[in-house]
C-alpha cells in the first residue's frame, strides 16, 4: 500500500511486473526446498510483490493502453479473467499438484513466473509509459 505507487510510478507497469515476476521466482523456489518457519516467514513478505505490486502495474498498464471508452471493460476482463479465473484454475491445477508431488510442486509456479519475464519486457516495447 505503501511502496506499491512509488514503484509502479519509479519501474514503470512493465519494470514494475517484472519486479513482481522475479520476486515470485524467489518466493516459490525457496518455498519449494525448505519447511522451516523462519525461511518461509521471510518470503511471505514477497506475496505483496507477487500479487498486489502486479496487480497495481497491470491496472496502470490497462489505464495506459486501453482508450478511456473502453477502460473499464478492459479493468472487468482483467479482473474477471485474470485475476478470476486464472487464479481459480492454478489453485485447484496446484493443490492436486500438490497432493502427488509435495512442496515441489511451488517449482512450477516458479517457473510461471520464470516465464513472464520476457513477457514483461514485450510490454515496455508495446505501451509502458517509461519507454517513451
Amino acid at each position: 500500500m505503501l511502496i506499491g505507487p512509488w514503484l509502479v510510478r519509479r519501474l514503470g507497469p512493465s519494470g514494475s511486473m517484472a519486479l513482481a515476476a522475479g520476486a515470485g521466482v524467489l518466493r516459490w523456489t525457496v518455498a519449494a526446498f525448505t519447511t522451516s518457519l523462519g525461511l518461509l516467514a521471510c518470503i511471505q513478505p514477497l506475496h505483496g510483490l507477487t500479487f498486489a505490486l502486479f496487480h497495481l502495474a497491470a491496472i496502470q498498464l490497462i489505464v495506459a493502453v486501453a482508450p478511456v471508452r473502453l477502460a473499464a471493460t478492459a479493468q472487468a476482463i482483467y479482473g474477471t479473467l485474470c485475476v478470476g479465473l486464472a487464479i481459480a484454475l492454478l489453485t485447484f491445477a496446484s493443490g492436486l499438484l500438490y497432493a502427488r508431488a509435495g512442496g515441489e510442486t511451488f517449482l512450477l509456479m516458479a517457473a510461471l513466473c520464470l516465464l513472464a519475464l520476457p513477457i514483461c519486457a514485450g510490454l515496455r516495447v508495446h505501451g509502458d509509459p517509461a519507454a517513451a
